[in-house]
C-alpha cells in the first residue's frame, strides 16, 4: 500500500464524494513505486471518468484549453501552489500524422486509458484501497513495477504500433533511459531500430526539447549511445554518427579513441549541467570528419582548422534544432573557440583576445568543455598549465577588455574638454584605453581625468 500527502488525498476525495473514479498516474506513481523521497507534486497527473465539463464544475477556477481532455487545477498547500493536471479516461483512434490521433474518445475504465500509454513504467495508476485508512493500491496491467525494478524501458503492448502512433516516443524512450539510468528492453530496442526513420516526420522543436532533456540528464553520454544503437542519431545528428568512423590514434597524437567515441566520452566527463554547454562538448570536434588527413609515410593524422569547419556545422545544427538566438550563439562560440592554448608564455594581450572572442559569460562553459575534452582524450581532468591559465584569466579580467570598461565615458571627456559629440571623443577614449592596456595608466577615474586635463 502507498501513502499520499494529505493535500493530494483531499483533492482526490473531492472526486470520490461526487462518485467519480480518480487515479494518480504518470511520473508521481513511478516515483512512489521507486521509493523516491522528494516527489515533485507540481503538474502531477490524474485520470478520471469525469468529463472536462464535470471537472470544471468541481473546480470553477480550473482551466481547460486543449483537445485532449486535460484540465488544469490550481491547488494550494501551506505556502506553495501546485497545478494538478486531470485528464478524462480516453481511448484514441488511428494516428494520422505519427504524432496525434485522428480522434479521441472518452473511455469508461482506467484499464482502457492505460492501454494507450507509451511505456509500461508510465502505465501504472494508484487508487484508494478498500477500508478506512487503507491507503492506495497499485494498478499495473503491464508489469511496470517489475520493469522499474529491472531498470528497463519497455513499450506498452506492440512496440511497432506504439512508435507508429507517435514517433516522438522513439526519442522519449531514450530520454527516460537517460534520466532514470535504465536500459532499453531488447524487443523495444529492435522496434526502435526498425522505425528510427519515422523520427524525421516529427517537428524539430519537439525533437529539440527531448534531446536537450537527454543532455540535461544524469546519463547524457549513455543517452547518445542509445540514440546511436537504435539508428536515431543517424537521423537527427548524422554529423556525430559519421565521427565514429574517423580514427585519431597516430604518432605524436594523445588521443586513444576515434572521434565519435571521444565526443561521447567528453560529454560524459563535462562538469557543466547546462544542456547547451553539453551540446557544444558533444559537437566540439565534428569538424574533424571533413578535415581528416593522414600522411601515408609517417601515419600522422591531422585535422587542421577543424574548429572553423566545426563552427559552420554547429551553425547548421543549431538552425535544424530550432535553437534560440542566444543558444545558437553560445553553441557556435564554444565550438569555434574550443581549440585554445594554455601555454604559460602567453602574453596578457593574447589572453585578453581569448576573453573577447569567447565572451566573459561563457568562460566557465568553455573551461568545462576543455575538462570534458581532456578526460575524453584519456588525459587527467586538469594540468598545472590549465590551472595557471585559469588564474591568469581572473587577473587579466581585473583590467579593462574594451573601451567601455574604462572608468570614464564619452560624457566625461566632453565635459572635461568642452567638446561636442563627434569622432574626436572616440579617438581620445581609444588612446586612453591603449595606455591602460599597456600599463601606462591605471583604470581609475581620477587618474584618467587627470590625464585629460594634462592633455589640454
Amino acid at each position: 500500500m502507498f501513502k499520499l500527502p494529505v493535500f493530494v488525498e483531499n483533492f482526490m476525495d473531492d472526486f470520490r464524494k461526487k462518485k467519480y473514479q480518480i487515479y494518480l498516474v504518470g511520473g508521481a506513481v513511478r516515483d512512489l513505486v521507486s521509493f523516491k523521497k522528494d516527489i515533485d507534486w507540481n503538474f502531477a497527473d490524474f485520470a478520471t471518468d469525469a468529463t472536462p465539463d464535470e471537472i470544471q464544475k468541481l473546480f470553477p477556477d480550473s482551466f481547460y484549453d486543449n483537445a485532449f481532455g486535460t484540465v488544469g487545477v490550481k491547488i494550494k498547500n501551506a505556502d506553495k501552489e501546485y497545478v494538478f493536471e486531470v485528464t478524462t479516461f480516453r481511448k484514441e483512434g488511428k494516428y494520422v500524422d505519427l504524432r496525434h490521433p485522428e480522434k479521441i474518445e472518452w473511455a469508461k475504465t482506467i484499464t482502457e486509458d492505460l492501454a494507450r500509454r507509451d511505456f509500461t513504467i508510465n502505465a501504472m495508476a494508484l487508487r484508494q484501497a478498500q477500508g478506512k485508512h487503507a491507503g492506495y493500491e497499485l494498478i499495473d496491467p503491464y508489469s511496470g513495477r517489475g520493469h522499474l525494478e529491472k531498470k528497463l524501458v519497455v513499450a506498452v503492448g506492440d512496440p511497432d504500433l506504439r512508435f507508429s502512433e507517435d514517433a516522438l516516443r522513439l526519442i522519449r524512450a531514450v530520454r527516460f533511459a537517460a534520466e532514470l539510468g535504465f536500459f532499453l528492453d531488447e524487443k523495444t530496442r529492435e522496434s526502435m531500430r526498425k522505425n528510427a526513420h519515422l523520427i524525421t516526420k516529427i517537428a524539430w522543436e519537439r525533437i529539440r526539447d527531448e534531446f536537450l532533456k537527454i543532455l540535461a540528464s544524469d546519463h547524457p553520454s549513455e543517452g547518445v549511445l542509445f540514440l546511436r544503437s537504435t539508428g536515431i542519431l543517424e537521423q537527427i545528428l548524422p554529423e556525430i554518427d559519421l565521427c565514429f568512423e574517423i580514427p585519431q590514434k597516430s604518432p605524436k597524437r594523445h588521443h586513444i579513441y576515434d572521434v565519435g567515441t571521444h565526443l561521447v566520452m567528453s560529454l560524459k566527463h563535462c562538469p557543466s549541467k547546462d544542456p547547451i554547454t553539453r551540446f557544444a562538448t558533444l559537437l566540439h570536434d565534428i569538424g574533424k570528419a571533413k578535415t581528416f588527413k593522414k600522411d601515408p609515410e609517417t601515419g600522422l593524422i591531422t585535422f587542421y582548422n577543424h574548429e572553423v569547419v566545426g563552427a559552420k556545422l554547429a551553425s547548421k545544427i543549431a538552425d535544424r534544432f530550432r535553437l534560440s538566438k542566444k543558444e545558437r550563439h553560445k553553441l557556435i562560440t564554444l565550438v569555434r573557440q574550443h581549440q585554445f592554448t594554455v601555454a604559460e608564455m602567453q602574453t596578457d594581450k593574447a589572453i585578453r583576445r581569448f576573453i573577447r572572442n569567447v565572451g566573459k559569460e561563457y568562460l566557465g562553459d568553455i573551461l568545462d568543455l576543455r575538462t570534458g575534452d581532456r578526460v575524453g582524450s584519456g588525459a587527467t581532468r586538469t594540468s598545472w598549465r590549465l590551472e595557471l591559465f585559469k588564474k591568469r584569466l581572473q587577473e587579466v579580467q581585473k583590467e579593462p577588455l574594451k573601451v567601455t570598461d574604462l572608468k570614464i565615458s564619452g560624457n566625461d571627456v566632453m565635459r572635461e574638454l568642452n567638446l561636442k559629440p563627434g569622432p574626436k571623443v572616440g579617438e581620445i577614449l581609444n588612446k586612453l584605453f591603449e595606455e591602460v592596456v599597456e600599463g601606462k595608466l591605471k583604470n581609475e577615474k581620477e587618474v584618467l581625468l587627470s590625464k585629460l586635463k594634462d592633455s589640454q
